[in-house]
């Protein structure tokens, strides 16, 4: 279909502020998916968002599941047989806001803020998911307002458990196969190579988690009468944890690094002249570390890591106690490469574990889920699509990166639905994700429409070319 892009931008540029108010109001609603005393506001926002593409007239369900509701709308575009179909993901759920203590305003009322490095708006969610899956719809509703209807199909998949495992997520795309049938697939949940480089991300590390708990005496006892005598688990535990790598920062898992290749970017990346010491500044760091030898991009897009997320045992409160726990147990999850089989990666850590047993412990092992990395083709006309609008829209050529990040549903629709995805975002490096003072730069979520208007009008071109 005929479009005109400069009155599109126009538009986004004269409503913004509208949009930026459609944001904040979903930005209110506690979405935590994975704390069940949040359930009722997962499905307030579900019903909300449900809400934002019936406004769009899309033809919109609230599907029930296990666990979170998914929210599944459908629009029809300009009505031809030859439009292609665009699948696009987001998820409406937020990580927890622990610890509210180091946040300098309330997670769930969005503050605008301005900063040396530009305004940008806080609350939990604000990048991570809620600000980047409302760059498309945003865009949808200016093509809507403008032109009367989208250039291609469209489907948006809303899921409401990506931050707490996605377990309703494959039995969903497994019984509605058919409903989510599509040519290409869009997802906004990744970043950008700066703040004036919009970037599509070819390259996704895979995750592997196991919590291994150290089962010491029967009870907790006193460590004056007992201590020395019996195993203290949280020593042994801190001993074992201490030897997953060796002084060159190297996994000393059996195998872990078997089916690790070399990335053939890697040429590619030691040109993008990335600037290491913004990187670790954004995370308050001043020296990196890890695998010798290697890059902090290598570290971080193309190397598998193994690292402790959490570890506890025995007293917590305030002062002291005198005690020598029955167990300690440590939280891993390892980041995987293309080829790395996660299943083997897990048998790995559990066997590297039962081998340092120590006399009298006995270990107890629960699973956190298993992800395989992703690489995405990079020679698909949707993939060029993408590219050409978001460079319309930023004015520079945009970077093919890696990120070393999962996002599991990659993967889903790879073997579900049979589709490859592109991962078009917006967030920086900045951006607290996860973290508390969790921020969205307004220029992201300003240029990240435009894109996505931009987008929509070339993804109409490949097809009818």
């Amino acid at each position: 279909m005929n479009y005109d892009l400069p009155a599109l931008l126009s538009h986004v540029d004269a409503h913004i502020e509208d949009s930026l108010e459609r944001l904040k109001d979903i930005l209110r609603i506690p979405s935590v998916s994975t704390d069940p005393a949040f359930a009722d506001d997962v499905r307030r926002c579900a019903e909300h968002m449900g809400g934002l593409l019936r406004e769009l007239g899309m033809e919109t369900t609230v599907h029930d599941t296990e666990g979170h509701p998914m929210v599944v709308a459908h629009d029809p575009g300009p009505g031809t047989d030859d439009a292609p179909t665009i699948l696009y993901y987001g998820h409406y759920d937020v990580q927890p806001a622990d610890p509210y203590d180091l946040w300098e305003s309330d997670p769930f009322d969005p503050q605008i803020v301005d900063h040396p490095d530009g305004t940008r708006i806080v609350a939990r969610g604000a990048d991570d998911d809620k600000g980047q899956l409302m760059t498309f719809i945003e865009a949808m509703r200016t093509w809507k307002e403008v032109h009367g209807s989208l250039p291609v199909r469209v489907i948006v998949l809303l899921e409401g458990e990506e931050e707490s495992g996605s377990a309703s997520l494959d039995p969903f795309l497994e019984s509605h196969r058919d409903e989510l049938k599509a040519d290409a697939c869009v997802i906004c949940d990744t970043g950008m190579w700066n703040r004036t480089t919009p970037a599509v991300t070819t390259m996704l590390r895979g995750i592997v988690g196991v919590e291994a708990i150290l089962h010491g005496p029967g009870h907790d006892l006193h460590s004056g009468m007992y201590g020395g005598a019996v195993l203290n688990p949280i020593n042994a535990l801190s001993r074992i944890v201490g030897a997953l790598h060796d002084d060159q920062g190297r996994v000393q898992v059996e195998g872990f690094y078997d089916d690790v290749d070399e990335p053939a970017e890697l040429e590619t990346w030691q040109g993008l002249g990335f600037d290491e010491a913004a990187f670790l500044a954004s995370a308050g760091c001043d020296t990196s570390v890890g695998e010798a030898g290697r890059s902090v991009l290598e570290r971080t897009w193309s190397r598998p890591t193994c690292d402790a997320n959490g570890i506890y045992g025995g007293y917590q409160g305030a002062g002291g106690k005198t005690v020598i726990a029955s167990s300690a147990g440590v939280k891993l999850t390892c980041r995987l490469v293309p080829d790395q089989d996660a299943e083997k990666i897990r048998a790995g850590l559990i066997k590297f574990f039962e081998d340092r047993t120590p006399p009298g412990g006995r270990w107890e092992f629960l699973g956190e889920g298993a992800f395989p990395a992703i690489r995405v083709p990079t020679d698909s006309p949707w993939l060029q699509a993408a590219l050409d609008g978001l460079e319309s829209v930023w004015g520079t050529s945009p970077v093919l990166m890696g990120c070393g990040g999962s996002i599991p549903v990659v993967g889903s629709f790879q073997s579900i639905l049979g589709l490859d995805s592109l991962l078009v975002g917006f967030g920086l490096d900045d951006d607290r994700v996860h973290s508390p003072n969790e921020k969205y730069d307004l220029s992201s979520f300003h240029n990240g429409i435009k894109s996505h208007v931009a987008i929509l009008g070339r993804f109409a071109e490949a097809a009818s070319a």
